[in-house]
């Protein structure tokens, strides 16, 4: 983005050049606007947008609809690994009477309560979590729990990734167009890492391999 610019003037230019029919949008709490809602459904798309304090009343409705209503249906998921326990719970609700001027928004058709808990072997902590959506689409809770589990997976997968093996959220770059061409370049060399498959190892630990040996740096860069 534009130094002078933010995620709400963004959203919308980049979902202009965007071809998103019969496709699922995803946006965190800062994307969850009236009219970001309503360009989506005018791409032919459904959206879910995360929902904080950040709309006024909004997450107090969607509370008193949980409180006050039955879901439509449900959607449970476990995940084992890395020393840890996780499950998740996903609760679309579509009667719509405690959410005030739920017409303003574009197609509203449900919002949508997920549930999280993850428990630590090593400590025995565990941690819960709930996150509150709104939705413009009728599917079941299992479509909507798993478009939710990829919204967060891209977060973790590759964001994540370039943080912690390349340091980017350390990066101070900022003549020109320096941090858009290095971030694109980290992309590239991620990619090129993790499709090398001859040593069993990190995406940090290939990237130290390859800075001693030129052997192996010249394997990744054939992939």
């Amino acid at each position: 983005m534009d130094e002078k610019s933010s995620e709400i003037t963004a959203i919308p230019q980049l979902l202009d050049v965007l071809v998103l029919k019969g496709c699922f949008v995803t946006i965190d709490a800062m994307g969850c606007q009236r009219e970001i809602a309503a360009q989506i459904i005018s791409k032919e798309a459904d959206y879910i947008l995360a929902v904080k304090g950040n709309q006024g009343t909004l997450e107090d409705n969607m509370e008193d609809t949980v409180r006050f209503t039955s879901s439509t249906s449900d959607w449970k998921e476990e995940d084992f690994g890395h020393g840890r326990i996780e499950s998740r719970h996903g609760y679309p609700y579509k009667d719509l009477s405690f959410i005030e001027n739920a017409h303003r928004w574009k197609s509203l058709a449900a919002v949508v309560k997920i549930e999280s808990t993850r428990y630590i072997k090593s400590t025995g902590k565990e941690e819960r979590q709930t996150r509150f959506y709104i939705t413009s689409s009728n599917a079941s809770a299992e479509v909507i729990g798993k478009v939710v589990r990829s919204h967060w997976g891209i977060e973790n997968q590759l964001h994540w990734q370039l943080d912690v093996s390349f340091s980017e959220d350390q990066s101070r770059k900022r003549d020109g167009h320096a941090a858009q061409n290095f971030s694109l370049i980290n992309r590239i060399a991620l990619n090129l890492l993790k499709n090398e498959p001859s040593k069993k190892r990190s995406v940090k630990g290939k990237r130290l391999t390859a800075g001693w040996d030129n052997d192996y740096l010249l394997k990744i860069l054939k992939n």
